[in-house]
């Protein structure tokens, strides 16, 4: 691997070159040490041991791995949704069999055998702080790097309402609680993560107003990551790319981070009908198998990629997802393999 040295910009400073950056997209591997040896400093240790990984590495945007949600007790899950419904207010997260029940009477979420909690009252604040958890990271990070939360539509579908009787309603209490953490965030690049809305395209107006009113009060660089869902390498969503066009298109974001690497070819003609004004991020990297893809394999994906959407439109390359669900050792090649791949396209 070759190493590449540590970056100087500023945190809030994106870099400008090359003409296609590499990122990862949130999560990194487990670390076995993190749960052997559980707390805050563990976390701010291991935080750093990620970010300097993919800098040696020459990963242009790093994540800090989501290590900000890291959870002894719940180490498999990445807290992508339990770190927010915990800390939320107005969210009950013991659930009876009642409430458990009524939940898995909702065909949507049958691959969740209860809900991740239950709305009790009007949302609020809670314990929620992902300022802290931001500047946490930055402490460490020694440059620029990304920031991720989980939208508030994909965290509507795994409550049960027990108050608002409106999912509408429900889903922007959460977008309008998110809305408030995001302003002034340390970091270079503020990303969304959804992972719910590519299988049920119907609610797109509903997921586009929540995630847009998170947006708008990002300060830097708008990501918006979308995949079909990744629980033991398996897709939960089904659907294409092309039915999401004009979703898309209504997010008020700066880029988009988009699983393309484990999708079918025909889903690249998607990539044509997005709006210029945003930018494309396209996944080459697949993190639903163990396979370390070679440099040739990632250039050759860029370079599909380029010809759907056109040469200038690829502005970010990265994995589909996050790698969480990948040993350390697969996912340190993979990473390595981004990186070679990118710069074997443009002939560096």
């Amino acid at each position: 691997m070759a190493l590449h040295p540590t970056p100087t910009r500023p945190l809030s400073e994106l870099p400008r070159e090359p003409g296609i950056l590499t990122t990862t997209v949130g999560s990194y591997a487990p670390i076995e040490w993190m749960q052997a040896w559980p707390g805050e400093q563990t976390v701010i240790d291991a935080t750093a041991v990620v970010i300097g990984t993919q800098r040696r590495a020459g990963i242009d945007l790093p994540t800090d791995g989501e290590l900000y949600r890291f959870d002894p007790d719940h180490p498999d899950t990445n807290g992508m949704i339990d770190y927010f419904v915990r800390r939320i207010g107005g969210i009950e997260t013991a659930v009876g069999r009642t409430d458990a029940a009524a939940f898995r009477a909702r065909a949507e979420m049958a691959f969740r055998r209860k809900p991740a909690g239950v709305v009790r009252e009007a949302l609020h604040e809670g314990t929620l702080d992902l300022s802290e958890a931001c500047a946490r990271s930055a402490a460490v990070a020694g440059g620029p790097f990304k920031f991720t939360l989980t939208s508030p539509f994909m965290l509507a579908r795994t409550l049960l309402d027990r108050h608002y009787g409106d999912f509408e309603a429900l889903t922007l209490a959460l977008a309008d609680v998110l809305a408030a953490q995001v302003s002034g965030l340390p970091c270079a690049c503020v990303q969304v993560d959804e992972a719910n809305i590519p299988g049920s395209p119907e609610y797109a107006p509903l997921a586009a107003e929540a995630i847009n009113r998170v947006l708008r009060r990002v300060e830097v660089e708008r990501a918006v990551h979308f995949c079909f869902g990744n629980y033991g390498g398996q897709t939960i969503q089904q659907g294409r790319w092309q039915a999401l066009t004009d979703f898309l298109n209504s997010l008020e974001c700066d880029h988009l981070v988009l699983e393309l690497a484990h999708r079918p070819a025909e889903d690249l003609a998607a990539l044509a009908h997005i709006d210029d004004r945003i930018a494309l991020g396209v996944g080459v990297i697949d993190v639903k198998v163990n396979h370390v893809e070679t440099a040739d394999e990632v250039a050759a994906r860029i370079d599909r990629a380029a010809q759907a959407a056109g040469a200038d439109r690829i502005r970010w390359v990265h994995p589909d997802c996050g790698f969480w669900m990948l040993k350390r050792s697969v996912v340190d090649r993979k990473i390595a393999a981004l990186v070679a791949g990118r710069d074997r396209f443009l002939g560096r």
